[in-house]
């Protein structure tokens, strides 16, 4: 991936239209929060943060939480937004230099912006920066969305329907093999409705994958 072209456009989508998704968490984040209160959770990773939407659910929840995000407009907006949760503003491909680790990992709709060799390098890294019996959940476009099949094939069931965006688009059984490091928990679709930009009022069918790192 041409991650200094992945920057440029995020840089200008939060420079053109600020909070894109609103303040209000999504539905999987709530859920997620609520799974996390089972376990002994303190510190919370969250990569491809963004403006905060997701950050702020978990530090008003007391946790310890972490951002990482590419965008350095989307860092400006999130201080402001969420001011308890400490930001790095990187790629989540540059995760090897925290020497901090993590009890738990909440990731929205990041892993299947990249090619195959990159969502596993992104996953080892995750995999690396957690302490054992960690917890992840990660939400990940799933084949039934609308947009499946539209743009140009670069792999199978990847296609690129803007420019420095491929989109993945993840079977249950895709979805379990990328995670075979972990136990699964639970695996699931989950219905996102949003509301934003030229797109208008829409709902993303998406899968979710509650698991825990055992070693």
């Amino acid at each position: 991936m041409n991650f200094e072209g992945n920057k440029a456009y995020w840089d200008s989508r939060y420079s053109n239209e600020g909070k894109i998704w609103g303040e209000t968490p999504s539905k999987s984040a709530f859920y997620a929060l609520k799974l996390f209160k089972k376990y002994e959770i303190r510190k919370i990773l969250i990569p491809g943060s963004g403006y905060g939407r997701h950050t702020k659910l978990f530090s008003e929840n007391g946790y310890k939480t972490v951002g990482i995000e590419i965008s350095g407009k989307a860092i400006e907006i999130a201080k402001n937004f969420d001011p308890q949760t400490t930001f790095i503003n990187r790629s989540v491909m540059d995760m090897d230099s925290i020497e901090d680790t993590y009890d738990a990992i909440y990731c929205y709709n990041v892993l299947h912006l990249f090619l195959a060799e990159d969502r596993h390098l992104f996953l080892r890294k995750c995999y690396n920066i957690l302490k054992k019996n960690a917890l992840v959940f990660f939400t990940v476009f799933s084949e039934e969305e609308s947009s499946f099949g539209k743009g140009k094939e670069l792999e199978k069931h990847t296609f690129e329907s803007k420019p420095w965006r491929p989109t993945h688009y993840f079977s249950k059984d895709d979805l379990i093999k990328h995670f075979k490091d972990f136990a699964i928990l639970e695996t699931d679709i989950i219905k996102e409705p949003e509301d934003h930009g030229e797109n208008g009022p829409h709902t993303h069918i998406l899968r979710y994958l509650f698991g825990q790192k055992l070693v």
